[in-house]
Parts: C-alpha cells; sequence; structure tokens
C-alpha cells in the first residue's frame, strides 16, 4: 500500500489553473488531478490562507473518493484565498466562475464545499455564466451523452440536488425544506457507524459519540446518529461547546440542529472554545465524528480517546488529522492501527454519491431511493474493505489499497 500511495502522491497532477483578481487580492487554483474516464470532479472552498498543495491534496483525495461513489472519473479541485466573509465575495466568485467556465464546460464538474454554498452560490452563478449545471463537464467529457439524453439527466440532477426533503425520516423538520445537498453528507457520515457495526460486529444503539464540528456535516450526522440511538456525549464546534456524559437525548440533538445560526452551534450554555477543547479529548466515547476543518487532530488528542473506550472513528472531514502528507500520515497511521478508523473517502461521499446517482442513469426522486442509494453505496465499500481484511485495525490502509489498485 505504501509504495502504491508513494507513486499515487507523487505524480503530477494533469492541469493546475491559477488565477488573480483584476478587483481584490484573491487567487483561485483549480487543480485537476487527472482527466481519467475523460473527466475530473470536485468542490470549490474559500478561506484565508488557502494555497495551491491544498487545492492538489483535496484532488488526490477526491480521485480516491470516486472510486468509491463513482462515476470513474479523476479528482479535481477549486480554491479561492480569500475571506469568505468579506462583502465583496459574490464579485470574486462571479469572477471566478467566468474565468474557470471553459473547463466547467468541457470537463470538470464542480459543486459547494468549504465556505461556498451549492445552491445559493455554485448553480446560479454558474449558470450566469453559461454553464448548464456546475457538473456539465462531467456529462460531455465522461458521459458524453446524446443532446436529449444530456438535458434529461442534467434536468434530473437540478431537480434531484435541490430536492426538498418531505419524508419525516430525513428531514428534521418538513416545514423547514431541508434539501438533500444540506443533509447528505452527515447521513453517510452516521450511516457508515451503523454499517461498520452491522459488517464487524456490535450494535450501534448506546454506544457514546463525540462530533467535532456543527457545520452543515457535523450537526446531519448528529441528528441521525442520535436518532439511531446513538448517545451524543460531547459536542466541540469553532465557537464552543456541550457536553453531557449521559448523552442527549435525541429531541435536544434535533432542537440543537434546529437552532443553529447558519452553521455554527447556538446554546444558552455553550461551553468556551478553549475550556471545551481541553475537556472534550477526555470523554468516554465509542464513536468519533470529526466533522470540521481538515487537519485539526493532535496525536495527544486522539491518544486520549483511543485510552478510553474509543470503537470507531468515522470522517466527515477530509483529512482530519494534523498530518503534513497529503494522506496516511503519522498520527492516521497509528490511530489506524490501533481503532477502526473508517476513512474520509468512504464515510462522506455523500454528495459525490448523489451527483453519480442522477447522472448515471434514469432514477426515482424519492427521498428514500436517493437516501438508500448512498447508504447501499458506503455499506458495500465497507463489505469490501472487511472482505480483504476482516480485522478492526487497518480499515483505512485496506480501503487505501483497494482504491489504489483501480488508479495506479
Amino acid at each position: 500500500m505504501k509504495e502504491l500511495l508513494k507513486l499515487y502522491e507523487n505524480k503530477e497532477p494533469e492541469i493546475v489553473f491559477n488565477w488573480k483578481d483584476s478587483e481584490t487580492e484573491a487567487e483561485g487554483w483549480t487543480v485537476i488531478n487527472s482527466l481519467r474516464g475523460g473527466a475530473a470532479g470536485g468542490g470549490t472552498r474559500m478561506r484565508v490562507g488557502l494555497d495551491q498543495n491544498e487545492v492538489l491534496s483535496l484532488a488526490k483525495t477526491m480521485e480516491v473518493k470516486f472510486t468509491v461513489s463513482g462515476p470513474p472519473i479523476g479528482g479535481a479541485k477549486s480554491g479561492i484565498n480569500f475571506d469568505p466573509k468579506d462583502p465583496r465575495k459574490k464579485g470574486v466568485l462571479e469572477r471566478w466562475y467566468k474565468a474557470v467556465s471553459p473547463l466547467l464546460k468541457s470537463y470538470y464538474g464542480t459543486g459547494g464545499d468549504l465556505n461556498v454554498d451549492e445552491i445559493n452560490e455554485v448553480i446560479p452563478i454558474t449558470e450566469d455564466c453559461g454553464v448548464w449545471h456546475p457538473q456539465e463537464g462531467v456529462f460531455n467529457g465522461h458521459f458524453k451523452p446524446s443532446e436529449a439524453d444530456k438535458i434529461n439527466r442534467i434536468g434530473q440532477l437540478r431537480q434531484g440536488v435541490i430536492k426538498v426533503l418531505e419524508n419525516t425520516k430525513f428531514s428534521p423538520d418538513v416545514t423547514r425544506k431541508y434539501t438533500v445537498a444540506d443533509m447528505i453528507t452527515g447521513y453517510g457520515v452516521a450511516e457508515s457507524v451503523k454499517h461498520y457495526y452491522d459488517i464487524y460486529g456490535g450494535d450501534v444503539t448506546e454506544k457514546r459519540a463525540i462530533v467535532q464540528g456543527f457545520g452543515n456535516v457535523g450537526s446531519a450526522a448528529a441528528y441521525y446518529l442520535a436518532q439511531m440511538g446513538v448517545k451524543i456525549v460531547g459536542i466541540i464546534d469553532r465557537v464552543g461547546g456541550l457536553i453531557n456524559e449521559d448523552g442527549f437525548t435525541f429531541e435536544e440533538i434535533k432542537e440543537l440542529f434546529l437552532n443553529k445560526e447558519g452553521n455554527t452551534i447556538k446554546h444558552d450554555n455553550l461551553i468556551p472554545f478553549e475550556e471545551i477543547n481541553e475537556k472534550i479529548w477526555e470523554l468516554d466515547a465509542e464513536i468519533f465524528a470529526p466533522c470540521a476543518a481538515s487537519r485539526l487532530i493532535t496525536q495527544d488528542q486522539i491518544n486520549n480517546l483511543i485510552e478510553r473506550k474509543l470503537e470507531v472513528i468515522t470522517s466527515g472531514a477530509n483529512v482530519p488529522f494534523a498530518d503534513k502528507e497529503i494522506f496516511f500520515g503519522s498520527i492516521m497511521e497509528s490511530t489506524d492501527e490501533k481503532v477502526s478508523l473508517i476513512p474520509d473517502f468512504i464515510a462522506n461521499c455523500g454528495m459525490a454519491r448523489v451527483f453519480a446517482y442522477f447522472m448515471e442513469r434514469r432514477v426515482q426522486m424519492t427521498d428514500e431511493s436517493i437516501f438508500n442509494d448512498t447508504s447501499m453505496t458506503i455499506k458495500n465499500a465497507i463489505q469490501n474493505t472487511y472482505d480483504n481484511n476482516s480485522s478492526k485495525t487497518n480499515i483505512s490502509k485496506t480501503a487505501f489499497e483497494v482504491a489504489l489498485k483501480q488508479l495506479v
């Protein structure tokens, strides 16, 4: 696996597109690791301090993710070094997508990511640039459909991603009009835990969980974990967090989900960040779901959880450990050797899978069919990993080996 990984990591990306904004200090990159299958896909993120190397590592991560989610295409990513709270953000995105639109028409498909919203920003701005849909390049480069089929499937994709959830099993409140895009990634993170216990042995109900991050992914993961009977004992977000060693009830987690402000947790008794960042790593929990930004978890933090009751980690965040390496650094490797670590490209593949589901064929548009498809995709990936290595350790190492054999 290490040799395969080295070959994959060291291979130069096929395309690097660099852009400097004419009106602000913003700088952006699209990195296309490869045009495997004639196209590449990966979302657009924005944050201060982002650089080309971060975009490259995420593009390579996307390529590995597509071995699980489909379609069999190359990995890509876009990133803009700019403050997403700046009032000039909309203009930056408009100029960015205008510059990158030839790629989006030909062979690159994008979507939302950190600080860039799929429904409110990516779709309307790319449409204004003459792109039928942010995934149009994947249709043209990979699927090569007839014009009529392309129109039908792009219509299906447009409807499906922004579909308002009507089924109370999947929506915390049907009157609030939560969409597939709002909930699917967190749902997949929770489902990966359920499938892990079903396949490797154990009962998920009554297990205790810590959730890091309470944005789109973390809050949805907490909601679905609590729904299946998991006791959430700790939540840590960038502004602070909450601890209840007996576990919050499902109703309490649902209320936290419904009351969040944007992607930020809100509660009258929020423990300040510095304080909770000391306490939360001392809790007993069998499940840990890192769903915040990349590269946050230190060796000490994860050691503390492992020394207690930790059994399984499910990664809502891409590359959650504070390693320098693109993949599989020393913290990740030592964690993988001690507990069950479901890798990010399996656990958080929900949105990528939804894109593939709507692009590949004409499909059912019910909440149940969409969510069950993501659940089964994750189940099959975990089962495939188990079939190659039935041990509860080195799960990530095995999953990477399975994926890289398809890419190198």
